[in-house]
């Protein structure tokens, strides 16, 4: 497996991820994605919606607002309990979590001489209006949850969903991490892919185990291998303090660690959080937020499951897990064998010769026709084995190339056809250019 330096170096070279405001050196632990790491990244978020709400009748959306009422924070117990335990070091006078110092020595020689810790809260704080004051301090929220859960009732109420149902939604959030790095694993900013799962008290475990499997399976079928994916059990006693139980998916995002336990770090959570949230909004604002049985004549206070997924670290799981390094005669080979739900490239149209127009002009034509039904590129900036190894190294599943079999009507080996080579297998196949859209659908598509 490549590490994530080899990765970061990938991503820089090729369009995927870039060092935000690097030219003005750059701003600690913040990235920029390029043309190739946003469609990447809408993909991985595409492929999650369809899979959580578009192919479930049971889940619907929702897109909650950045900025909030402050006192939603007060309520989730975000002001008291969103803490990091921070020291500092005497001798570096390097600031760290104490709770990730176990492999850091001291860049000034032997171990660190460290400060008592202390709480750090991790929101980002504002204000609300023209002017600054304590009276109108907001925060950036560090999680997409709470939307979800002061909109219960709304969305209980235009959706009509009865138990169990479930609320998804993408987007920002924000945490002032103490030691952010690794590339794009850790950062204060960040996008999040969260469900809200509310099911019946009693019939929470049940669904816990359910989303468990179903979020594994969901990375197993985008293409991660299942080596690299692991359960991890939150003990009892470090549990979040809404938790009633806390599984992780980790990744094998430091594969160079010499400790395989180390190799491996959080992907995704899966919690239940009882009804911790519900209750604790309900009581300070005092909405009823239960859910009425019409065939009980009860009101159920639900409990919730919530799988919590980082857009960013599954992006950077997809590219440590589809990189490879494959020996070609006496080159050597790399390739992003990204899924093809995934691929930010779906076909590139090559022309073999650049210096004729006839040769240019229908692979320009083949092109802009593609473009109707595939995310396509056009490339004629070197030579046909050079743009091959381009997109191989970009994860495009098609190279479709334009020769003068297909071009020239009045060149005497003219059979109408264009070369198809696959990403994956390197295999080439001759296709009539009018049937080109068939054959590449059949692959992309069913």
């Amino acid at each position: 497996m490549p590490t994530i330096e080899t990765i970061a170096n990938l991503s820089k070279k090729r369009g995927f991820i870039f060092p935000s405001s690097e030219i003005y050196g750059g701003f600690a632990s913040t990235w920029d994605y390029g043309p190739l790491g946003v469609e990447l990244k809408n993909n991985v978020k595409r492929a999650w919606w369809k899979s959580v709400v578009q192919e479930r009748d049971d889940m619907v959306g929702l897109d909650g607002s950045i900025l909030m009422h402050p006192q939603i924070w007060v309520a989730s117990g975000h002001v008291e309990n969103f803490n990091d335990p921070l020291v500092d070091c005497r001798k570096c006078k390097g600031r760290f979590r104490a709770d990730a110092m176990e492999s850091l020595s001291c860049p000034e020689g032997g171990e660190h001489d460290l400060t008592e810790p202390r709480q750090f809260n991790m929101m980002f704080r504002s204000h609300y209006g023209p002017v600054a004051s304590d009276d109108n301090i907001v925060y950036f929220r560090p999680e997409t949850a709470q939307a979800i859960f002061v909109n219960f009732d709304n969305v209980l109420t235009t959706s009509r969903k009865k138990l169990p149902f479930g609320i998804a939604q993408i987007g920002k959030a924000f945490r002032n991490e103490i030691t952010p790095g690794n590339f794009i694993f850790r950062t204060r900013e960040f996008e999040q892919m969260e469900i809200e799962y509310f099911v019946r008290p009693g019939t929470d475990e049940e669904w816990h185990e359910r989303w468990l499997n179903a979020r594994e399976q969901w990375f197993f079928d985008l293409g991660l291998r299942r080596e690299n994916l692991r359960r991890y059990e939150h003990p009892q006693a470090k549990l979040s303090h809404y938790s009633k139980r806390t599984v992780d998916l980790l990744y094998r995002f430091f594969p160079e660690r010499t400790d395989e336990d180390r190799q491996f770090d959080e992907l995704e959570g899966i919690a239940n959080r009882t009804d911790f949230d519900l209750a604790q909004h309900a009581a300070a604002t005092g909405k009823d937020l239960t859910w009425f049985d019409p065939e009980t004549n009860e009101h159920v206070k639900p409990y919730v499951i919530e799988p919590s997924v980082g857009v960013d670290r599954s992006v950077l799981a997809f590219l440590l897990d589809a990189y490879v390094e494959e020996p070609v005669r006496d080159k050597k080979r790399t390739v992003l064998k990204l899924h093809r739900d995934l691929a930010p490239i779906k076909v590139a149209v090559l022309p073999l010769l650049k210096n004729r127009p006839e040769i240019v002009e229908l692979a320009k034509r083949i092109a802009a026709d593609l473009r109707k039904r595939f995310v396509t590129v056009y490339d004629d900036t070197a030579g046909i084995g050079r743009l091959y190894r381009r997109q191989d190294e970009i994860g495009t599943l098609f190279c479709v190339t334009v020769d003068v079999q297909c071009a020239d009507p009045g060149d005497e080996k003219y059979d109408g056809c264009v070369t198809i080579r696959a990403r994956d297998s390197m295999e080439q196949t001759r296709v009539k250019s009018d049937g080109l859209v068939a054959f590449l659908r059949e692959r992309l598509e069913d």
